[in-house]
């Protein structure tokens, strides 16, 4: 480990760090434009410079390598003059924007330029002018203001591998484009926005919008898939402006998602703001008492047996929680959470995590992805799988349809019987791994038999060993994990749910916020529904309970790794809806079977007491998977079929998604599917 002195402060670094992490380990403050701790080192803005000793010039400090010996000043006037200069340089063509630019008050180059630059500019001739290119419907341009710092493109290239953004021209003819000025194709493009450090690059449904300044800002967690990304919520009164990525590096790192980040537009349209009840076959807005008192009919000579639930894909975990006592008050003990229909035949919570972590990805060597497709499932994971496949040279096979994962993979088929019949060289590839992982999507669970061979797979080949484990479920859906917790999983599915409630066994549907169904079995099933938006659950339900988003409750959510993460309160339901577990402990009252929880503080000791592991907030437990049989009664069949991946259209996976212009935009411009057909 070198040593190095660093403004006359010694410091010791870890082989390879660079000039300027010595520096910032010293507590020394070095601006940067071009550098970022996650990308690769381009050196070209030279605004990092520092003094070294026995140099004839200033150095790039990020680009130097930190050495034994090296005597480093940060503060000296040759290091001041020299900075002035190369924010002079910056300056030159950069326009007077800032009144009108969206970066305005988080901008690097303000920052900098106050803190770093001259008084004023010595340079009279007229500034250059590039024309703005057309990134698609997430990311507005003002090229003018480009710097050509260059990390939007080594985001494309080295992080989200859809390398469609480049540098052409030298000089100051070199300009910053897509190329062919196409929409951008990735799943976490606009994370291009938050690297860039001025405003050439800012967010286009944000534009104009507010300032940063005028928004509150309250941390959350993002459930528009199951990765649960650490977020900020941006709000100004009662309407959420913006979400932003809150960086985790367990989690997300620093990035986000484009859909968890812009399709928060879709919490003002379409919502419920007040309890619907269905009467002589039409919906008519009620009172909450009117409502209560109409579930509390409609159950009228109901037994607990002939009552189901059904919990959806965003649900918080506290919601779900009473939910489940609710019906349980009902005497009712069936519930699903599994929407999709996945055959999850757990043994043990290990059996339906994400066991490699997300940070254990990366480091997998032999990777088999079975009816998955990371890339739009589960975009952040994707770009951990790719750390795998590039940085550690990881083979990747796939058995599943054929999808792009910007990067390189062996795809083998979409039988579901090569689960029982590999290549040859993918056995091989497996026996020989040091950490080899395997990757089951929710699309492959439908099928029958699926679960049974890879397990029986997994052990086979020693998967799951000491110091690794690799076997890894793909969760799509943000309140799966949490709701497999807890145990609502019901013989025969929702499936089941809805045939017998097509045929007439059931008297009662509950239906937490769970749209992805085909309500269409339930015409003739007394249904309520609670939850946020006028989606697929409201189709024939008998009452609507208006709930609360994401964003709009404080709430705990499980990810796919099994990790409890808590999200906090940003903006207040609007009109009469209320938070979920309220609503079923004022329903609970009616019925007569009152919840025993008053406050939020008094359901979260209640879910402690019973799964205390949920409590510990942001905590991996290493819960390993039981590869003995199924337990849940379901017949070890042959896996057969075909193998489909459980997202078709990675813009429009749930209520608030297919509520959002942003996504629908997406849709059209992206997918090339107009807005029209994408709502059908």
């Amino acid at each position: 480990m070198p040593k190095l002195t660093v403004d006359g402060i010694e410091i010791e670094v870890p082989a390879g760090a660079t000039v300027l992490q010595a520096c910032e380990a010293a507590g020394a403050e070095i601006p940067r434009f071009c550098y970022h701790e996650r990308l690769s080192i381009a050196g070209n803005c030279r605004m990092c410079l520092v003094d070294m000793e026995k140099a004839p010039k200033p150095v790039a400090s990020c680009a130097m390598p930190a050495a034994d010996g090296q005597v480093v000043f940060t503060r000296t006037e040759k290091v001041k003059r020299a900075r002035e200069g190369v924010m002079e340089f910056l300056l030159i063509n950069h326009p007077l924007d800032c009144p009108i630019c969206d970066q305005g008050g988080e901008c690097d180059l303000q920052d900098q330029a106050l803190a770093y630059g001259r008084g004023g500019s010595r340079y009279d001739e007229n500034k250059r002018a590039v024309t703005d290119k057309f990134m698609g419907p997430l990311v507005k341009t003002s090229m003018n203001r480009c710097i050509h710092c260059t990390r939007c493109v080594r985001f494309a290239e080295e992080v989200s591998g859809v390398e469609e953004i480049g540098a052409v021209g030298r000089g100051e003819n070199m300009q910053i484009t897509t190329y062919l000025e196409k929409a951008i194709t990735s799943e976490v493009s606009a994370n291009i926005i938050d690297l860039c450090p001025v405003g050439a690059l800012t967010s286009k449904p944000y534009a104009f919008q507010a300032r940063p300044w005028e928004l509150k800002k309250t941390d959350g967690i993002d459930v528009m898939d199951a990765l649960g990304s650490n977020i900020v919520i941006g709000s100004r009164g009662r309407a959420v402006m913006r979400v932003t990525p809150r960086i985790n590096d367990d989690v997300n790192e620093e990035w986000l998602a484009d859909k968890g980040r812009f399709a928060h537009d879709g919490l003002r349209e379409r919502r419920l703001d007040s309890p619907w009840v269905r009467r002589d076959g039409r919906l008519v807005k009620a009172s909450w008492a009117e409502a209560f008192a109409a579930v509390k009919a409609g159950l009228a000579g109901v037994s607990g047996g002939a009552i189901a639930g059904v919990a959806g894909d965003l649900c918080a975990l506290e919601d779900m929680v009473a939910f489940k006592d609710l019906l349980g008050t009902l005497g009712a003990s069936r519930i699903e959470c599994r929407q999709d229909g996945a055959l999850i035949a757990a043994a043990s919570r290990g059996d339906y995590l994400l066991g490699s972590g997300l940070g254990g990805l990366e480091s997998a060597d032999v990777i088999l992805l079975v009816g998955a497709d990371p890339k739009r499932e589960a975009p952040l994971a994707n770009v951990r799988l790719r750390k795998a496949a590039v940085k550690r040279r990881a083979k990747v096979f796939g058995i599943g349809p054929t999808v792009e994962l910007s990067y390189p993979a062996t795809w083998l088929g979409d039988d579901a019987g090569l689960l029982g019949a590999l290549p040859e060289a993918v056995t091989e590839a497996l026996a020989k791994a040091e950490r080899p992982a395997i990757v089951l999507g929710m699309g492959a669970l439908r099928a029958p038999g699926v679960w049974a061979a890879a397990q029986a797979l997994a052990r086979t080949h020693d998967v799951v060993r000491e110091g690794w484990n690799g076997w890894n479920l793909l969760h799509t859906a943000a309140a799966r994990v949490g709701g497999l917790d807890l145990g609502l999983v019901a013989e025969g599915g929702v499936a089941g749910i809805l045939d017998d409630a097509a045929a007439g066994k059931l008297g009662a549907v509950f239906l937490l916020g769970a749209d992805e169904i085909d309500t269409a079995a339930l015409a003739d099933v007394f249904t309520v529904y609670v939850g946020t938006h006028g989606d697929a659950g409201v189709r024939h339900a008998d009452v609507i309970l208006p709930g609360a988003a994401y964003t709009e409750k404080p709430g705990t959510w499980v990810n796919m790794e099994g990790r409890a993460q808590r999200g906090l309160r940003a903006v207040f339901p609007p009109g009469e809806a209320r938070e979920d577990w309220t609503i079923f402990r004022a329903l609970s009252a009616v019925l007569g079977g009152v919840l025993p929880y008053d406050d939020l503080g008094s359901l979260r000791a209640r879910i402690a007491s019973e799964w205390p592991h949920l409590a510990a907030i942001g905590v991996l437990h290493g819960d390993v998977p039981d590869f003995s049989p199924p337990k849940l009664g379901a017949p070890v069949v042959p896996p057969s079929g075909v193998l489909r991946t459980s997202i078709d259209n990675y813009y429009l996976t749930n209520a608030i998604a297919r509520a959002s212009e942003t996504m629908a935009e997406c849709v059209d411009q992206i997918l090339g599917v107009p807005q029209l057909e994408a709502a059908e």
